[in-house]
């Protein structure tokens, strides 16, 4: 079942406990699979520390958990808290991001698929009735490029 979120997933927020070592093991395995999965490494990913209220806690050190971060491609890290909701936004926000400006690249590429391009191959007259119908109507079934559930 993971393997299928995986596969349709457009972006992943990759969280571990600050508190511990072993849940940033566990991520690494996480992010191998979903490289594999996806078949790219340009996958969009945030890592986040979680529970950064609990520094007293604290066994994985901000270097450490950069470190990995960096070694993952220049990921972004972030620290939140749940309970606080210290940065819980940004995360999401920095992984839309992400998403939205991979399938602008996608789009822009010679030969890509994009809907204006598709709608210009009519007639060649992107003014015409059919094009205008056909770019709104593209744009209401995908309006959402980025749905935080």
């Amino acid at each position: 079942m993971r393997e299928i979120y995986m596969k349709s997933g457009q972006g992943f927020l990759l969280v571990f406990s600050i508190t511990s070592l072993a849940s940033l093991h566990e991520l690494s395995e996480l992010r191998d699979q979903i490289i594999r999965i996806k078949d790219s490494a340009n996958v969009p990913m945030v890592l986040v520390g979680n529970k950064s209220d609990l520094e007293d806690d604290r066994a994985v050190s901000r270097a450490r958990a950069f470190a990995v971060s960096q070694s993952w491609g220049n990921a972004p890290y972030y620290e939140t808290s749940a309970r606080r909701r210290a940065n819980v936004d940004e995360v999401f926000k920095d992984l839309c991001r992400q998403i939205i400006h991979r399938d602008m690249e996608a789009t822009s590429r010679p030969g890509a698929n994009n809907y204006l391009h598709n709608s210009r191959r009519n007639d060649g007259n992107a003014n015409n009735q059919g094009s205008r119908r056909h770019r709104r109507r593209r744009k209401r079934q995908g309006g959402g490029v980025c749905t935080i559930l």
